[in-house]
């Protein structure tokens, strides 16, 4: 194929070159969870569940291949090699709650490593302690948890429980981690923290300090589906200093912080960004599906700030980034 093909509107041969460990591609297999949190991120235009990528082995397996080739280090016609240059890929699985599908994640991993990705996976924790999960645990090398509280009547306002009620308690946590750690000493922890109305007067010193971290993402609640649980650059600040003391463990994410810095899939097999003009209640731009036109059509019709990635990724240990 003709380097000309590659051609990415954001991306320029005269500006400097960043380093990172890995790119990290994260694919979002599923809007289904078992939680229904207020603000949750993973509401996308046209997802039709039965549609979903993950579904059908064929297409997860084309999509994941056309990804691998496509971003793989030795692609010297990817665009974002004028900018930036990556050691290794790793797939990051998110959703909604990718473990509702506990068989499909694990085939995805295992198939995502055999190509040569490293592989992350994002989750509640709620359905970590099943048996069936246990051989999961081997194929990642980094376990992100979402946890926004430990007060069990904020979790509910929230929206971070199931449809019976259950609530994870910070020794459910412990132990759930301590069964994973058991399985794959080797991997890494990581916790994220969306900072909004209704938790940024918290103090989670006690979780950080039991779960011990290698990394807590604090983030500012975004505004994709409504704006009622915003909080000002003024309190999400106040949360941050809170932890201040927690040291290095912490790093900090606001909305700017976080807008066309990441590369993501949505469940349909589509690049998707969060706009830089994004209001309360606005979604995300799209790319075509990558099954029809091929990744490199795809990304052409997103936005992406590499120098965004970048920092987040060089300013720490690629293997505790997430």
């Amino acid at each position: 194929m003709k380097r000309d093909n590659y051609f990415h509107p954001h991306v320029s041969n005269f500006l400097h070159v960043h380093e990172v460990d890995e790119l990290v591609i994260n694919w979002h297999l599923t809007e289904t969870c078992n939680y229904s949190c207020r603000y949750c991120y993973s509401r996308w235009e046209r997802a039709c569940r039965s549609n979903e990528l993950l579904q059908d082995d064929n297409s997860s397996r084309q999509l994941l291949r056309e990804l691998f080739q496509f971003f793989a280090p030795e692609n010297r016609y990817n665009p974002l090699c004028s900018r930036l240059k990556w050691r290794g890929l790793r797939l990051s699985l998110a959703g909604g709650e990718p473990l509702v599908y506990p068989q499909r994640a694990l085939h995805i991993a295992s198939e995502a490593r055999n190509l040569g990705f490293k592989v992350s996976l994002i989750t509640n924790a709620s359905q970590l302690a099943h048996s069936e999960l246990v051989p999961l645990f081997n194929h990642l090398s980094i376990l992100g948890i979402s946890l926004d509280s430990m007060d069990a009547d904020r979790c509910r306002q929230i929206g971070r429980t199931d449809k019976a009620g259950r609530i994870l308690s910070l020794d459910d946590h412990v132990a759930v981690l301590e069964k994973v750690r058991a399985v794959n000493p080797e991997i890494v922890l990581k916790l994220n923290t969306v900072v909004n109305k209704l938790n940024f007067q918290e103090d989670l010193t006690e979780v950080v300090e039991r779960l011990k971290p290698n990394k807590w993402k604090v983030l500012k609640v975004l505004p994709i589906v409504s704006n009622d649980l915003a909080v000002t650059d003024q309190e999400f600040q106040l949360f941050v200093e809170r932890h201040q003391h927690l040291g290095a463990a912490m790093t900090v994410e606001n909305n700017v912080a976080m807008t066309e810095s990441y590369l993501m899939i949505d469940p349909l097999g589509r690049f998707f960004q969060n706009r830089s003009d994004i209001q309360a209640g606005d979604s995300y731009s799209y790319s075509q599906p990558i099954l029809q036109c091929g990744a490199a059509e795809a990304f052409r019709e997103i936005s992406f700030d590499v120098v965004k990635f970048a920092s987040r990724y060089s300013s720490i240990s690629g293997e505790a980034a997430a």
